[in-house]
């Protein structure tokens, strides 16, 4: 698996029905979007996406669609290990409407989901193999249960011996695509069900967004440049043998 997503979904209603019937996504009201998201934030245009491709942008880099009934923001940003603290402002948008975040990262194992209903936390989970739970909000969702239930272990590597078992009673990035499907009708990886929503259909505007109160990309690299530079010349080393010893 190397499923990864930094992604936030609003909608009047079920985000799943209103990505299924959306169209072309407008631009306008995408950047209208994505700057009333960022208040403050400079934001110019980036090379477009689609919603199978731009889950996780590039650093920096903010992908977004509006479309009727549904607003989606695909960003780094918002992969946080505590959903619950997701930024105040990005909540106080849903009000009147559902928020569904979803973050996964498939090099540590690590899934978080949550869910508001108009500002209201209604779900969390945050969790990984090597940290555990580290949030569980609220009543799981009927899609959880299966995985809750042991009923989707994660099965030993045949070719590891004294294997210990997997920390958790599933695999975080299968529960990650299970949520993905329920909450916003597509996966990454694994076969698409009939009535998946296609992800590559799903066109995304691309957005570079710089914040004025810390330091840009430009600022940060040129930083690591003079570190770099600090250091001087990499000093080489080699093993001795035992004649160089006596010589």
């Amino acid at each position: 698996m190397g499923a990864k997503t930094g992604l936030l979904g609003y909608a009047d209603g079920e985000i799943v029905d209103a990505l299924r019937h959306a169209s072309e996504p407008s631009a306008e009201e995408t950047t209208t979007m994505v700057r009333c998201l960022h208040p403050g934030w400079h934001v110019e245009p980036a090379d477009d996406s689609s919603l199978g491709d731009g889950t996780y942008p590039p650093d920096g880099i903010t992908y977004g669609a509006s479309h009727p009934g549904v607003d989606i923001i695909c960003d780094r940003r918002l992969m946080i290990d505590y959903p619950s603290q997701l930024p105040d402002h990005l909540i106080r948008a849903s009000a009147g409407r559902k928020l569904i975040l979803h973050a996964m990262h498939s090099v540590v194992d690590w899934l978080a989901f949550a869910v508001w209903e108009d500002g209201h936390l209604i779900r969390s989970l945050s969790l990984s193999p090597d940290n555990g739970i580290m949030e569980n909000i609220g009543q799981p969702f009927p899609f959880e249960a299966p995985y809750w239930a042991g009923h989707r272990p994660v099965p030993p590597d045949p070719h590891w011996d004294d294997q210990e078992p997997y920390a958790l009673p599933f695999h975080p990035l299968d529960l990650g695509e299970e949520a993905l499907r329920a909450l916003f009708g597509f996966v990454l990886e694994g076969r698409p069900e009939p009535g998946d929503i296609d992800p590559d259909d799903v066109r995304l505007y691309g957005y570079r967004l710089t914040n004025p109160a810390g330091p840009d990309l430009a600022a940060r690299k040129a930083e690591l440049e003079t570190t770099i530079k600090a250091m001087g010349n990499p000093r080489r080393f080699r093993m001795l043998s035992d004649r160089d010893d006596n010589d």
